[in-house]
């Protein structure tokens, strides 16, 4: 009796899973996938999804109920590929979310699409929460976009939550000009009893005069 390969089992497990995302491939299918109860099949939906923008309602629906961390990345990225007006507006609410894993998801997709967001961020800004606010200035940090600058500076001038502030200056740290120096240092009249502030301030100051 010949000897069977030791390979065997794993190359017969690598064609069940090739033979399984290639069901269903159309347009419908996929969508259908996404409420698989195999996490396997929704994450491969999700991911080839990534090339029918059409699909971001079903994506963003998804989203919403998905609970498998690998599943809900593939989400993540099939949006963040699309992207878009409708994405950018299905994932500002996510802000909101008392789900940390899906906010800071949401922040990361946000942060690749300046041109998108840029129209939302003044009114992040003035958010009635304050979480909204420092959320949206952690969009800013990695948005590259010219006004991000122009905008953490207009915290500076019109926000009264310590907290907020105090996120705008560190942001500033990294991406401040001389000119707002004069700004950051009228933060420390404007909260005299915030020591933590003050070092923020100081240590932003010397950030931008050296940089």
């Amino acid at each position: 009796m010949g000897l069977k390969k030791k390979t065997e089992p794993q190359d017969s497990n690598k064609a069940v899973l090739k033979e399984k995302r290639k069901t269903g491939r159309d347009y419908v299918g996929l969508l259908t996938e996404l409420d698989s109860r195999d996490p396997m099949k929704r994450r491969w939906a999700a991911r080839d999804l990534a090339a029918w923008p059409e699909a971001v309602e079903a994506l963003l629906a998804a989203l919403l109920r998905e609970r498998e961390h690998s599943v809900r990345e593939a989400l993540f990225d099939s949006l963040s590929s699309i992207g878009g007006k409708d994405v950018v507006a299905g994932l500002i609410p996510l802000l909101r979310s008392e789900d940390a894993a899906l906010r800071n998801g949401a922040i990361e997709v946000l942060q690749s699409m300046p041109a998108d967001v840029a129209p939302h961020i003044i009114e992040l800004l003035n958010d009635r929460d304050s979480d909204v606010r420092i959320f949206a200035i952690d969009i800013l940090q990695q948005l590259a976009h010219p006004r991000t600058p122009e905008w953490l500076l207009s915290v500076l001038k019109d926000e009264t939550h310590v907290n907020v502030v105090a996120t705008a200056v560190d942001r500033l740290a990294e991406v401040g000009t001389p000119d707002m120096v004069p700004d950051l240092q009228a933060i420390r009249q404007r909260f005299p009893d915030e020591p933590y502030l003050a070092f923020a301030v100081d240590t932003a100051i010397r950030r931008i005069k050296e940089g």
